[in-house]
């Protein structure tokens, strides 16, 4: 146990989310068990992890949720209960459990902003849920093409521009989409901001400069691919293909890196298999899964694209890197258990504004410094 590296964890606490304060002591080494010196509050070792009051082995859970989204084709949660002998809603809480700290874990150090986001590519696929065969849930994916990482997704029972719209929140040089409309509409409301003239009336709202956007086509004839046509919607074909250039993305505007990784999550998430037997109930539980891979891939999986030579004399040709490695965001690959064991720290806190007369006790120095 390493106090060092600890924080607290009680909201009301003035050092909360604060790390290397000084503040945090062992209380109990048996039942793992931190104390805050500062509100004299207490909080277990795994607070802000999914293994946060479960009895199960912490390697036994971990094996357990790297089983349900390690591909190629991760084993469904009925492979999991025949295996271990745990009930099926059991699984899926650890599964929920894990995709909510992911989720939490992808805002804080994906989310803000430290990734070069040269090149951005965006699509949208449809999952087959229990007795529907609809765009029930949709899920958009962003990825930074230079360092393959991915940036994040949703799912929505619409493909509609709210869903994109709501995904769209870096900012990016050149990105590239398909034929769906609403994509494109969502970037250029998204990357705009008000003119301010002094006058009445709302400001006039001028797309950022510097964005470019180009559309990939695809006409469809007994369902395969028949032309493929490029569109620059925003932007000149010049600067965009300087942006391709400068990020080694190839030549011309195209969607091939998030259409592989549309086909990698489909090899870790069940329910995303086509013609599959293991059909997603509930939309929480593709939100889940979808954040357990999206980080396991950004952090925990070495991708061979990114890989570069080695230095002399480490005895091996290559260096192989995650997607958040390329990215900068760490410094070496992550192991399922380091990822589940990250905590993210609370938001600092801020001392609420009083309004009124100050209070007597702030007033009684003043008056004995007059006298």
């Amino acid at each position: 146990m390493d106090p060092q590296n600890q924080f607290c964890h009680n909201p009301d606490c003035p050092d909360r989310g604060r790390v290397g304060q000084g503040n945090i002591g062992v209380f109990s080494q048996k039942e793992r068990r931190y104390e805050c010196r500062t509100c004299g509050k207490t909080f277990a070792a795994a607070s802000g992890t999914p293994f946060y009051r479960l009895r199960t082995g912490v390697d036994v859970v971990t094996l357990v949720l790297t089983l349900l989204c390690h591909p190629p084709q991760a084993g469904p949660i009925q492979a999991i209960v025949a295996a271990f002998g745990f009930d099926e809603r059991t699984a899926v809480d650890w599964q929920a459990r894990a995709g909510e700290h992911c989720e939490r874990v992808h805002e804080h150090l994906v989310l803000q902003g430290r990734a070069d986001l040269g090149h951005v590519q965006a699509d949208e696929l449809w999952v087959k849920m229990v007795g529907r065969r609809v765009w029930m849930a949709i899920r958009l994916r962003r990825m930074a093409v230079p360092a393959r990482l991915w940036l994040g997704g949703g799912v929505s029972p619409h493909r509609d521009r709210a869903l994109i719209q709501s995904l769209v929140e870096s900012p990016a040089i050149l990105v590239c989409v398909d034929g769906l409309a609403s994509s494109v509409t969502a970037f250029l409301r998204v990357f705009r901001h008000p003119i301010s003239t002094g006058k009445r009336g709302r400001p006039r709202l001028v797309v950022e400069q510097g964005l470019l956007i180009g559309q990939v086509v695809k006409q469809y004839a007994r369902r395969r691919v028949v032309s493929v046509k490029q569109r620059v919607v925003r932007g000149t074909s010049e600067a965009i293909s300087a942006v391709l250039a400068s990020t080694g993305t190839g030549h011309g505007i195209n969607t091939a890196y998030i259409e592989r990784l549309n086909a990698t999550f489909r090899s870790a998430l069940v329910p995303l298999v086509r013609r599959g037997r293991a059909l997603a109930h509930k939309t929480t539980v593709l939100q889940a899964g979808m954040f357990l891979v999206g980080c396991a891939y950004n952090f925990c999986w070495y991708h061979e694209s990114l890989r570069q030579p080695a230095l002399e004399g480490a005895g091996r040709k290559w260096q192989e890197r995650t997607p958040a490695m390329a990215a900068g965001l760490t410094d070496h690959r992550w192991t399922m258990l380091e990822l589940l064991s990250y905590q993210v720290p609370l938001p600092a806190g801020v001392a609420p504004k009083r309004r009124g007369r100050p209070p007597k006790q702030a007033q009684r120095p003043a008056l004995a410094v007059a006298a």
